[in-house]
């Protein structure tokens, strides 16, 4: 049965043999690995998470804008790294172009529903943290994502255009009732 944890070290090995099979560079939806990311050596993956366990609480510094807090999670199964997805939240420039949202499944994962199943978690979380509105959006050409979207009750917006291109943009509302993913349960608002 999968799982959604945060991130940890404790997986770097498992997590690297997810990183190869996507081939190189740090293109994985949902794990906010960017070019200057070093993951290799244990230093270096060390300073990966703190990265993004810095990004998990609101911040910026003294006349700093504050930046959006994002939440990730890594999709785990039997002591394999599946896939990894994040939650952005705010409304600054950056999620408007790309997501509150964001996911990738390893691609010998792919075809199990995985990537549903972690949607639907991950808007329980957002309803928790108050959001009513969640954007979500794929690249143009990315039919399995944009099916797994409206799948879950994605209402597609239209298409619009991002530093990396084309995309679909689909908007879900979050009302109190059971969420895909939650097991039946509504999310309690605050219950994080």
């Amino acid at each position: 049965m999968p799982e959604l944890i945060a991130p940890t070290a404790d997986l770097h090995a498992a997590w690297l043999r997810a990183h190869r099979e996507w081939g190189p560079g740090p293109h994985e939806d949902g794990f906010g690995l960017e070019p200057t990311d070093e993951v290799e050596s244990p230093a270096g993956f060390a300073a990966w998470l703190a990265r993004m366990a810095e990004e998990s609480f609101p911040g910026g510094g003294p006349g700093e804008a504050a930046r959006p807090v994002c939440v990730y999670r890594w999709i785990v199964e039997d002591g394999q790294v599946l896939g990894g997805i994040a939650l952005r939240h705010g409304h600054d420039d950056h999620i408007m172009q790309f997501g509150h949202i964001g996911y990738g499944i390893r691609p010998s994962a792919r075809r199990r529903g995985l990537a549903g199943w972690a949607l639907g978690r991950m808007l329980g979380e957002a309803w928790k943290l108050g959001m009513d509105r969640v954007l979500l959006v794929c690249e143009r050409d990315n039919l399995a994502s944009a099916r797994t979207i409206e799948r879950i009750g994605g209402v597609f917006e239209g298409m619009g255009e991002t530093e990396d291109g084309p995309v679909r943009r689909y908007w879900f509302r979050l009302p109190p009732v059971a969420l895909p993913g939650t097991g039946g349960r509504t999310p309690r608002r605050g219950a994080v």
